[in-house]
């Protein structure tokens, strides 16, 4: 893997740690690192090294404004196309950027759940 990329998927899982009710694992395969809140997916990391890219769910029109402005951010691979994007190394990756983008998901996705399944507090 690249730096660039270990960095991207390290900022990636700390942000994603520090928040409420995380749980992690690899119920797919051996490669995705995938990130639920309330048994609900916001964060999926490839190890994949040909692949160095996270994955968030986010809302469809801010989805596109990411990809017009980031030529590393992507419609989201494998999963649907409007409302999840992947980001990778590159020109304006930031920490930052990936950090609020794993917040963002996350919060997209607890705000759908049901009062009763959500993050104890955020």
């Amino acid at each position: 893997m690249s730096a660039a990329g270990d960095r991207l998927q390290d900022t990636a899982r700390k942000a994603a740690l520090a928040l409420p009710d995380v749980s992690h694992g690899r119920p797919f395969t051996p490669d995705l690192d995938v990130y639920k809140v309330a048994g609900k997916v916001f964060l999926i990391v490839t190890d994949d090294p040909d692949e160095q890219i996270i994955t968030v769910k986010c809302e469809p029109e801010h989805a596109r404004a990411q990809e017009r402005g980031y030529a590393s951010i992507t419609p989201g691979r494998c999963l649907d196309k409007r409302h999840w994007i992947s980001l990778g190394p590159g020109p304006g990756t930031t920490g930052r950027l990936i950090t609020e983008a794993v917040e963002d998901s996350y919060d997209l996705v607890a705000e759908r759940l049901p009062r009763r399944d959500g993050p104890s507090a955020r």
